[in-house]
């Protein structure tokens, strides 16, 4: 076996919910600029439910498969059970990544998050401070980096 898992693969392969969600509630997109990585999450929420979520992701295979992953997890949650998705659980789904790559698992859960404060700030009429996610913030900078060295 590669160093992706067989469930890796094929969200990477075969990916679901991907595509820009045209009627969207709100949108969540992070990035990080070490590895290139760039994840827009989509959602409709419907009875603070997630009703409908895709993604559309510019990175590695990693990235992709975190991103749809993230998308099958969060399908149907409570707007509250969706921000509680954490990195480690998109990760644990995909059968584990390599350590070097948890930063994707991190993004594709950062986004889903962004996604839901900007539909709360839009739905409270108070707009949230939009912070691009920066790789101080990635607790794998350092192996981040050595992979793009």
């Amino acid at each position: 076996m590669g160093i992706y898992s067989e469930k890796v693969m094929d969200h990477f392969k075969n990916p679901r919910n991907m595509g820009e969600l045209q009627d969207a509630d709100a949108v969540g997109r992070v990035g990080n600029p070490v590895c290139g990585d760039v994840m827009d999450i989509y959602i409709k929420v419907e009875d603070d439910r997630i009703a409908d979520i895709s993604f559309k992701t510019m990175g590695c295979a990693a990235a992709i498969a975190t991103s749809s992953m993230v998308t099958e997890l969060a399908r149907g949650k409570t707007l509250g059970e969706a921000e509680q998705i954490s990195r480690n659980d998109v990760a644990e789904s995909l059968d584990g990544l390599p350590p070097v790559k948890m930063h994707c698992s991190n993004l594709a859960a950062d986004g889903l998050r962004d996604a839901i404060k900007n539909y709360r700030s839009k739905m409270s009429g108070k707009p949230v401070e939009q912070r691009p996610v920066e790789c101080a913030d990635c607790p794998m900078l350092e192996e981040c980096e050595q992979d793009e060295g």
